[in-house]
């Protein structure tokens, strides 16, 4: 039985949790900012960090009382290196640090992507099954992910441009209904009609993504229609984008199932969260009976430091410790990954 104790603060949420053998959730406590930088319209890093530290000690203080164990009972300590921002990760890491100095605990730098990953362990009750495809779909991150075996990675497909929660965002902002974009463009979605019409951004790759430029038709798409005259029904406008980009990552999806074959698919970080998407993915694999698809609780869609103690788990009996002078990388690659 091993027990991590996890710390995530890669954006803007200041986490911790304490899991047992990668499944088991002893606690999970999360600090968000979400009602801070609405009024910005977008997180901005100087104040994420800053709330990072006036929350960090409360948050793991709690997490700890709230798992039950002592920190003698703990038996390492992980925490997310990156990607995300820098300021934020600081935070963490150096919380980490501390925590693995003062009580002589191995540390576990976890790549924020992989967390996301297996926060999958905690919607099955079984091992996640390899070979496996995983779509990681989150504000800052567009890939597809092939993994042949338990903790190896191989970015199969990624973005050229924006992220999926970026291009969310940023039609929200055209449309000028809030952020974050990815829950109100969803829930106006579902009551839009097939009003309008939008293509498919072209790009290089069998399983590349491309979304700068469907956010740019639906701004070139809403000045034709104001400027004809017509009114602009932003709930067909939500439903045209969410379609078309849904529609493209999973056309690319299933293409990789098709030519791969694993035995597992799982979706991953925030947008995963999203009911359309669940919807058509679920629809699409059904011409796979064989191969499972797992979709994680919603609440472990967001960032969250159980998901980091799921993937710290593996890590951990890979034997991939880090050190005291492992600092935050903003753009920390997947494990193996050189890119």
């Amino acid at each position: 039985m091993t027990a991590i104790l996890a710390i995530e603060t890669s954006c803007d949420e200041t986490a911790c949790a304490v899991v047992r053998d990668g499944k088991e959730i002893l606690s999970s406590v999360v600090s968000s900012q979400i009602n801070v930088h609405t009024l910005y319209g977008g997180v901005v890093p100087e104040v994420a960090s800053r709330i990072h530290v006036e929350n960090i000690s409360a948050v793991i203080q709690e997490a700890v009382k709230r798992s039950g164990l002592s920190m003698d009972e703990i038996d390492a300590i992980a925490y997310t290196r990156g990607p995300g921002l820098i300021g934020s990760l600081h935070v963490g890491v150096q919380a980490a640090k501390t925590l693995a100095w003062q009580f002589d605990k191995k540390l576990l730098p976890i790549n924020h992507m992989t967390g996301h990953i297996y926060a999958n362990r905690f919607a099955i009750d079984h091992d996640l099954q390899f070979p496996l495809l995983a779509l990681v779909i989150s504000g800052g991150h567009t890939q597809l992910v092939w993994m042949p075996d338990d903790y190896t990675f191989h970015i199969i497909g990624t973005t050229m441009d924006d992220a999926i929660g970026e291009a969310y965002d940023k039609v929200s902002r055209v449309l000028g209904t809030g952020y974050p974009g990815g829950p109100v463009i969803d829930k106006m979605a579902k009551l839009g009609k097939p009003h309008y019409t939008l293509k498919e951004p072209h790009v290089e790759g069998a399983y590349n993504f491309s979304f700068s430029g469907l956010k740019t038709s639906v701004t070139q798409m809403i000045a034709r229609e104001e400027k004809a005259g017509n009114p602009i029904i932003k709930e067909d406008v939500a439903y045209a984008f969410q379609e078309t980009a849904l529609g493209a990552m999973v056309r690319k999806t299933l293409a990789a199932v098709g030519d791969l074959s694993p035995k597992m698919v799982v979706t991953a970080g925030g947008v995963a969260a999203n009911s359309r998407l669940r919807v058509m993915l679920a629809d699409g694999m059904k011409q796979y009976p064989d191969i499972e698809l797992v979709q994680p609780p919603i609440k472990y869609c967001t960032d969250n430091a159980a998901m980091i103690g799921a993937s710290a788990y593996p890590a951990y009996c890979h034997g991939l410790f880090g050190t005291l002078a492992d600092a935050a990388d903003p753009s920390l690659p997947m494990p193996g990954e050189t890119e």
